[in-house]
């Protein structure tokens, strides 16, 4: 066993592939969806592992934990994933300590984002980290960290406009028609997967283009009915779905199946199809496009549309920077005197045993007082000794200096 007792920030890491360096096929060998995350989890306690998440979405897999060293955490990522560990270390960014805490608050922003401002990572990481506590892996470290990160993005949303406008990969699936198909407001749409994605660009579908040739299907039948009762679309059981898709002309899948639920022989030629894959992994097989009349796009594709609200966002940039300096300031700040209650406690009992010695009595009458009126004295001794261990990390002295302040403030009293 690894095994890791420490749970500061000197010990935090973050291993990850994204976008940057990785297509859609080797993002897909990585990503994680929920059997796997617990099955890691799981795993997890057998290297000693106590404090850690996994962020899997369409653009990146992150692994963020407190370890002895990185390759803990990408150990027990890559031994559940399709994927490799040399492809992983081969294409991976690593990052420990204040860069890893830098990089999360990066990611929550949306700075880090395929789509500069996705505002849908947050609800992505608090799912993650959901996911986590509930199997007892977001200790007090990793809590902090995570809500500091989540009010940072919050008062990024609120006061700037990094995530104005629309832009998302489900708006960036509806630009795309809107740029490519004429009178869409007739066309048959077949939209498989009512999760976030799903549900975010169905609403776009109905609310810019009136759509409402609309069909919704899902594994789970109730998720796709309340669906459509909200957008008044249209829905299906699974157990339709390649009879729906074939009398469909357009089709977005976004599920969280492992390998592709729409094949090449699924497709009929009967008419011209585009299908947009919103997926990671893929869920439509990308050998699908060699077929006529099929267009197929990807989320990465889709990432590639530029227009006025992104450079509007880019603008924004350095005050969500500021922001985030702030908070990780705070959190550090946080950090710091969280590492030294140890030696606080330590130096308060000190003192109270000396509150209590007759020896300590006899060398000093005018601390001769009831022992519960010198604990406010004790109490104030350790606040001040608190605040001087924020800004002069010098253990040893401040020890001597608090015995030293006790003994004046009696004296003086």
């Amino acid at each position: 066993m690894t095994g890791t007792a420490i749970t500061d920030v000197d010990h935090f890491f973050i291993a990850g592939i994204n976008y940057k360096k990785t297509d859609v096929s080797i993002r897909g060998q990585f990503a994680i969806n929920t059997d796997q995350y617990n099955a890691l989890l799981s795993k997890a306690t057998d290297k000693g592992l106590t404090e850690l998440f996994v962020l899997s979405t369409c653009n990146r897999t992150e692994i963020y934990g407190v370890a002895n060293e990185a390759n803990d955490l990408i150990e027990i990522l890559c031994n559940e994933t399709t994927g490799n560990t040399d492809t992983f270390n081969e294409l991976a960014y690593v990052k420990k300590g204040s860069d890893a805490v830098e990089h999360l608050f990066s990611v929550a922003a949306g700075l880090d984002s395929q789509i500069l401002g996705d505002y849908e990572i947050v609800g992505q990481l608090k799912q993650a980290a959901k996911f986590a506590k509930e199997r007892n892996f977001i200790g007090t470290f990793s809590e902090r960290l995570i809500n500091s990160v989540l009010q940072s993005s919050k008062s990024i949303k609120t006061n700037t406009e990094l995530s104005g406008g629309t832009v998302s990969v489900s708006f960036a699936a509806v630009q795309f028609l809107r740029n490519t198909v004429t009178d869409i407001r007739n066309k048959n749409i077949l939209l498989i997967g009512a999760g976030k994605i799903g549900r975010n660009t169905c609403k776009y579908l109905v609310s810019h283009f009136g759509a409402s040739q609309i069909t919704v299907i899902n594994r789970t039948d109730e998720t796709a009915v309340e669906l459509a009762q909200e957008l008044n679309i249209h829905q299906a059981p699974y157990s339709d779905l390649y009879t729906e898709l074939e009398k469909a002309d357009i089709v977005l899948v976004s599920t969280n199946a492992s390998a592709p639920i729409i094949l090449k022989e699924n497709i009929s030629l009967a008419s011209p199809k585009i299908l947009i894959d919103l997926s990671i992994p893929n869920n439509i097989d990308p050998v699908v496009v060699e077929l006529p009349n099929v267009t197929l796009i990807n989320v990465d594709e889709l990432a590639k549309q530029k227009d006025e609200t992104l450079q509007k966002r880019e603008a924004e940039v350095p005050h969500a920077k500021q922001i985030i300096e702030e908070h990780i300031n705070d959190f550090i700040d946080w950090h710091n005197m969280r590492r030294h209650v140890p030696v606080l406690k330590a130096v308060k009992k000190k003192l109270m045993e000396i509150n209590q010695c007759d020896f300590f009595h006899d060398e000093y009458p005018p601390l001769l007082t009831p022992v519960a009126n010198n604990t406010e004295t004790i109490q104030k001794v350790i606040n001040n000794m608190a605040v001087k261990l924020r800004t002069n990390n010098t253990k040893g002295c401040q020890y001597i200096e608090a015995i030293n302040d006790y003994i004046t403030s009696g004296s003086n009293s």
